[in-house]
């Protein structure tokens, strides 16, 4: 939670709650929530607003079971609303769309960012039992190795036609590319920004 004192008052007692799938990114819908809501949406780490329309607390998915799952609250510079990052566990709009807005809610890209953060920690917190910490203690050269064993593996894989173990290979491929990065200190968005600077040259 934020450090930030949420200011309740602003709006007789309910500040927005915007809600962010925690993967993907997207905004899946906006709600209402007061002290109430936002003391049991981090007790029982379910979103739950204030329905004005019921005139009480309103868990969401109470009816449908596509519950939100918390993952983080943010508040903004103002005090007066809130961000919710969550993982919902099914459709958010009451129509069967995957969020309010209409939108599609299928891009799991911002796993990479949890995963570059678990793997920085056990760079920096290793502990016997991770393998991701036993590669950092090999040393670059074998992070290095493993890069280049898991690309072979992809590109056996790509001339046959069994997709589980092709996409096997991949995860493997891109869960060992990212190590590599963090032992050699750089941070993925400063490949996107080779990328995004031959993409503006063409």
């Amino acid at each position: 939670m934020s450090e930030r004192i949420i200011d309740f008052k602003k709006m007789d007692g309910l500040v927005p709650a915007i809600v962010q799938d925690a993967l993907s990114g997207k905004v899946l819908m906006q709600g209402y929530m007061n002290e109430e809501a936002l003391v049991k949406t981090k007790e029982t780490k379910q979103v739950t607003f204030f329905s004005r329309s019921k005139n009480r607390l309103w868990t969401k998915g109470e009816t449908s079971g596509n519950f939100m799952e918390l993952v983080s609250i943010s508040v903004d510079c103002d005090g007066d609303s809130i961000l919710v990052k969550a993982n919902p566990k099914g459709p958010v709009c009451h129509t069967g769309a995957d969020t309010c807005f209409a939108e599609v809610n299928s891009s799991k890209i911002g796993f990479i960012d949890q995963l570059r953060a678990i793997i920085k920690d056990r760079k920096n917190n290793p502990t016997d039992k991770s393998y991701t910490a036993s590669l950092f203690a090999k040393g670059i050269n074998k992070v290095a190795q493993k890069v280049g064993e898991e690309a072979v593996e992809i590109v056996i894989e790509a001339k046959d036609d069994n997709k589980e173990l092709f996409m096997g290979e991949a995860a493997d491929l891109l869960y060992h590319y990212l190590v590599l990065l963090e032992a050699k200190g750089y941070e993925l968005d400063e490949v996107m920004d080779v990328l995004i600077e031959r993409h503006q040259k063409k």
